[in-house]
């Protein structure tokens, strides 16, 4: 059997990885519904009515899916990792209650009116509620990723008898790679959302649908798409920038980058053998790597070799970076293929949409890569330079861990499979046509006769 430590690593992987899937979807997507229903209260286009019902109901099973993952993942920091807490629980805990004061209290408090409100308040009040609700998901992001990145880059604190106390609260919450990761995840979020909305929708299509509502979907989700994929790239960039100057070890497992070097190659494939300390098998761009990080093709480039026992595993931090920009550029080919042929009044070939309906999890996949890439890039540190991996992990039998691994595996499953046919077939029966009410009918009327906006798409 596997040792403790090993246990309790793949546990907390399986947990939060599980649990950042619907986070990464509700975030975006609840700026989607705040816009949907905007431009129904502003045109009364039943249109987006349509679009709003459908999707506020994928909302609402992924919120309640990420919320029960959250509280289950929440407490392994006590039963797996508790020198975790007794080490910076002084930082962890203020910033965890922050959400909760926050975050947590705009989704609760205006949730119910979002989802059951529609004809019990007004329309100016439910639209607000939906706002705070969109604003309370992404406050959510803030303080998680806020306490995130402090792990990585720590600042703020002050040591005493081997427990952290905090002495800056703005330098603790804007640590420097902070705005990186934040602005890094808020954008992968809003792709993730844009490639499910573009996904469900191209099989709506697929399937028959010929109702105008997946159609006003699609252009929304490839116009959100086009816009941030390339806006991903930047931020990337300028991520990568700043993990070379605070975390180098990092930057060099990524790029496969053994011994310290200028000019360094840009490696497409490559197979790392970190007991030979090289890579078999590569594929590269000479000088490429130096470029892109130090925007000079003769710039020198940290290796491992000046992190002997400090770095972490290279072949899943190399693999998982290359998996992420990988599926980043699908995204950005396939988002502005399907955009150029709406502005050309085109209709999306078949092989398209198909390649959106494959692509719908896509940002699921380029989300869990690229955290894959952030957490074992920081090892064997789980707060750098303060606390190990190893230190903070408990010391209960492994069966126990092995035990409560296997039943989160097969609570998952099980979550996962409801969910994805719950999705399907909700597309395939297209509910929310039937839902538009008759004074929306009629308000969609009389504005069209006053504003003379076309309501069909």
């Amino acid at each position: 059997m596997l040792e403790t430590l090993m246990l309790s690593r793949i546990q907390f992987a399986a947990n939060i990885s599980f649990h950042i899937l619907f986070p990464t979807i509700t975030i975006a997507l609840s700026w989607f519904l705040f816009f949907f229903k905007l431009r129904f209260d502003q045109t009364g286009n039943p249109v987006w009515m349509r679009a709003y019902r459908f999707w506020v109901k994928i909302f609402a099973i992924t919120f309640a899916i990420g919320v029960v993952t959250g509280i289950t993942m929440s407490f392994q920091f006590g039963t797996n990792w508790p020198k975790f807490m007794e080490t910076v629980g002084n930082i962890a805990g203020p910033l965890l209650g922050y959400e909760v004061l926050t975050a947590f209290f705009l989704e609760a408090g205006f949730l119910g009116i979002m989802l059951f409100g529609m004809n019990r308040v007004s329309a100016r009040v439910h639209t607000l509620s939906t706002l705070i609700v969109a604003i309370g998901t992404t406050l959510s992001a803030f303080w998680i990723l806020a306490l995130n990145s402090w792990m990585q880059t720590p600042q703020g604190h002050e040591m005493r008898d081997g427990v952290a106390f905090p002495v800056d609260w703005l330098a603790i919450i804007f640590n420097p790679s902070f705005p990186y990761r934040l602005s890094h995840m808020v954008v992968a979020s809003g792709l993730t959302a844009a490639f499910l909305v573009a996904g469900i929708s191209a099989y709506r299509l697929l399937k028959g649908d010929d109702k105008k509502a997946p159609k006003l979907t699609l252009k929304i989700a490839l116009t959100v798409a086009m816009i941030l994929t390339p806006l991903q790239i930047f931020i990337g960039d300028m991520h990568g920038l700043n993990t070379l100057e605070h975390q180098p070890q990092k930057i060099a497992a990524m790029e496969g980058v053994w011994h310290t070097e200028k000019g360094a190659p840009l490696l497409l494939f490559a197979v790392p053998d970190e007991q030979e300390k090289t890579n078999h098998f590569e594929l590269a761009i000479p000088n490429m790597a130096s470029f892109i990080l130090t925007h000079d093709l003769q710039g020198e480039i940290k290796g491992l070799n000046e992190f002997e026992g400090d770095h972490p595993p290279v072949a899943p931090v190399f693999y998982a970076f290359r998996i992420m920009v990988g599926v980043g550029m699908l995204m950005l080919f396939i988002s502005w293929t399907g955009r150029i042929q709406l502005w050309r009044n085109k209709p999306l070939p078949r092989w398209l949409l198909v390649g959106l309906v494959a692509m719908s999890f896509s940002g699921w996949i380029a989300t869990l890569a690229g955290w894959y890439v952030t957490e074992i890039g920081r090892q064997p540190w789980l707060v750098t330079g303060i606390l190990t991996v190893k230190d903070a992990a408990t010391d209960i039998a492994p069966g126990n861990v092995a035990l409560s691994l296997s039943l989160y595996l097969i609570l998952y499953v099980v979550i996962m499979t409801a969910y994805l046919h719950t999705l399907f077939t909700m597309a395939n029966r297209a509910v929310e046509i039937e839902e538009i009410t008759e004074d929306e009918k009629v308000k969609a009327v009389i504005n069209s006769v006053t504003t003379k906006e076309n309501n069909y798409v």
